[in-house]
């Protein structure tokens, strides 16, 4: 294990006041513990922060916040822990358990709380993941939105005798040097004996994310049916090109109607891409297109036509872009619109359609204005590629055949971070 200063750091221990930079009301505390130098972890190391567990240890409500950079994919790694170290299984504990997010609280042995995301965190990016407790229940954030909640509240109150604080580790009797070790980085941890608003918590990420980011993780973390509507032009229809193989809608059916694990498989995937269709169809017939189904998401997939459909160009693909995103939040419910780039196609096959780059890029800025996810497959094929379009995944220079499609389903599965690496969907090979 060796340390490491941040930016943020004041010294090289833990620290008790707010850290420079990070702003609250004069009216509200800040947190009782707040260890702010970064430490990297190899797997078997430790920072003993039991010398500040007093405080923490009759709380019945607050906040526990993590930042963290993962470089493994161990199944077990804890962020912090609270425990007796003199008997088994008594600790309240945040950690990853296959990537996913576990918040646990433990009584001798007895089970008080323990709740896990099917999210995972485990992508070796920063992360800023926190969970809250009051009476109404435990919620558990990353990014700084919700993505799990239960009417559960064991804290740190409900486990008696603790005495041991520790990052990157869990201590009991059976285990006195450690067990569940972290294999990362933990940029910062801190424990406030209030909950977070939700303006607080995204002041507290480095790399906060959208709300509509944390609205499709707390559906895809929650067992309440869902239903996705993945919309666009033929690319979304899978029609022909795919070789027999699935289409990327079809492989987001298979990763979360069935590998997820969801109840009874209820979540539906419907797919109404239209072969030739442009945003301005798209708008016309959104009825039939989008509303018909009463969706929770929607994806748009759209631009590969308009940008060669006299009457169409940028503007007119913005303004449908713009009016779809409404469209879709119009609806009952809110559902939560994905705007995703087209790929890149083949420029000596189809000469008229080689400024698609302006198309991702107008469909990035309208993500960056309206808050909206934004998965953006131009520039995924072109950096996976070196700045070249990978024919081997188009089947005729602009359609993509059966390997990318699963391109397409692997970075929408990356960036919505329902990665795993033993998914059949997720490590599947085309030949």
């Amino acid at each position: 294990m060796r340390r490491r200063s941040v930016l943020l750091a004041a010294g090289a221990a833990a620290l008790t006041a707010p850290m420079t930079g990070r702003a609250f009301a004069a009216s509200r505390s800040g947190p009782l513990v707040d260890h702010g130098t970064a430490v990297d972890l190899d797997g078997g190391g430790q920072v003993d922060l039991s010398s500040q567990v007093g405080p923490l240890a009759p709380l019945t409500t607050g906040t526990v916040l993590v930042t963290f950079r993962t470089t493994s994919h161990d199944q077990a790694m804890t962020l912090i822990s609270a425990s007796d170290p003199t008997t088994p299984s008594s600790n309240l504990t945040l950690n990853l358990s296959g990537g996913a997010l576990q918040f646990s609280v433990r009584q001798r042995g007895a089970v008080l709380v323990d709740v896990m995301t099917r999210t995972r965190y485990d992508d070796g990016r920063q992360h800023t993941v926190a969970v809250t407790v009051d009476a109404t229940g435990t919620r558990l954030h990353a990014g700084g939105q919700v993505v799990f909640e239960t009417a559960s509240r064991p804290f740190f109150g409900s486990v008696s005798g603790l005495t041991a604080l520790t990052l990157g580790a869990n201590r009991d009797s059976d285990h006195p040097s450690g067990e569940w070790f972290f294999t990362g980085t933990v940029e910062r941890a801190a424990v406030w004996d209030r909950v977070l608003d939700a303006g607080e918590l995204v002041a507290q990420c480095p790399r906060p994310v959208v709300a509509d980011h944390g609205r499709i993780s707390t559906i895809l973390n929650s067992d309440t049916p869902a239903t996705w509507v993945f919309t666009g032009d033929s690319i979304t229809h899978g029609a022909q090109h795919t070789n027999g193989w699935r289409s990327y809608p079809e492989h987001w059916t298979e990763r979360v109607r069935w590998e997820l694990g969801k109840p009874k498989n209820r979540d539906f995937v419907i797919a109404s891409g239209v072969s030739g269709a442009t945003g301005a169809e798209l708008v016309s017939s959104f009825g039939e297109r989008v509303t018909a189904f009463s969706p929770k998401v929607v994806s748009i997939m759209i631009g590969t036509n308009d940008i060669a459909t006299s009457g169409l160009g940028l503007d007119a693909y913005r303004a449908d872009l713009l009016s779809l995103v409404g469209s879709v939040r119009a609806l009952p419910g809110s559902p939560v619109p994905v705007l995703q780039a087209p790929n890149p196609v083949d420029p000596a096959k189809w000469p008229n359609r080689v400024a698609l780059s302006g198309y991702a890029r107008v469909m990035g800025e309208v993500a960056a204005q309206r808050d909206v996810v934004f998965v953006d497959h131009y520039d995924d094929w072109l950096t996976g590629n070196g700045g070249r379009v990978p024919l081997s995944l188009l089947n005729d220079g602009l359609h993509p055949n059966e390997r990318g499609h699963h391109r397409i389903a692997l970075k929408m599965i990356k960036d919505l971070q329902i990665f795993d690496s033993g998914s059949r969907v997720c490590t599947l090979s085309v030949p």
